[in-house]
């Protein structure tokens, strides 16, 4: 399929020709093979070295993807952003050689397991986080070594910890967009630079309020962020893109706040 040089995101989301691949000036002038890197994809955006993969942007050496970003040497994937070495794995972020997984974010070597997070060399687990080594086991967090449990903790926790609540934005990709569309509003090189400016991240903190502000001082800005976005909205946002250019990340916002009104608009 043939690959053309946009201004902008933008203007490539906006192409009638929806198979042509795009990508960057910039993009282009660091990959002068562009073209030949991208023959046998499909609407993918900055992309680099890729096959057979379709509508996938700022990936690089995958095979047989389809709408995955920031990806690297994974086969087969969809829906996934900013994971490696991953194979026939959906709707998945920052993981790394997990296989047939499903919804978990920063989880390496784990295979057949779904909405788990932080996990490592776990297999057929649910719902689980910061475990290792365990088997199809759900809603577990911190174990070990298990198998077939359910809702269960490390013996040796004598303390109860509170299930982390995430705060909801609706339509937190429009909202989003709004925030950072006024004068000045976007200054992605710092997480807040004052109380009406900082960037995407920081936005993200900010519109979820107190209960956003809490989460960030338990955690970090960019996992607050994270995680309000996966539990705002099914369009996921890879954490890798809280590090963009102003331009960058402003095409990135504006395609999740185009993609959540298509939606909205196909639901009705």
């Amino acid at each position: 399929m043939s690959t053309q040089i946009f201004k902008s995101y933008f203007d490539f989301y906006q192409r009638e020709d929806k198979t042509v691949n795009g990508v960057s000036t910039e993009f282009a002038a660091e990959n002068p093979e562009f073209e030949k890197q991208n023959e046998t994809n499909k609407g993918c955006w900055s992309c680099s070295d890729c096959s057979g993969c379709s509508r996938c942007s700022y990936c690089s050496d995958c095979s047989g993807c389809s709408r995955c970003s920031d990806c690297s040497d994974c086969s087969g994937c969809s829906d996934c952003s900013g994971c490696s070495r991953c194979s026939y794995c959906s709707g998945c972020s920052d993981c790394s050689g997990c296989s047939r997984c499903s919804d978990c974010s920063d989880c390496s070597g784990c295979s057949d397991c779904s909405g788990c997070s932080r996990c490592s060399y776990c297999s057929g687990c649910s719902d689980c986080s910061g475990c290792s080594r365990c088997s199809y086991c759900s809603d577990c967090s911190g174990c070990s070594g298990c198998s077939d449990l359910e809702n269960a903790k490390p013996v040796a926790s004598a303390e109860k910890s509170e299930a982390p609540y995430y705060p909801v934005i609706e339509n937190i990709h429009q909202k989003v967009l709004d925030a950072v569309s006024a004068p000045d509003a976007l200054d992605m090189a710092t997480w807040h630079t004052c109380d009406t400016t900082h960037c995407r991240a920081g936005w993200v903190v900010t519109l979820a309020g107190e209960e956003g502000r809490k989460l960030e001082r338990r955690t970090t800005t960019g996992f607050a962020a994270m995680m309000i976005y996966k539990a705002s909205s099914e369009i996921r946002v890879s954490p890798t893109r809280f590090y963009e250019t102003n331009e960058v990340a402003m095409a990135d916002m504006k395609r999740c706040a185009e993609e959540e009104i298509k939606s909205q608009t196909q639901n009705k």
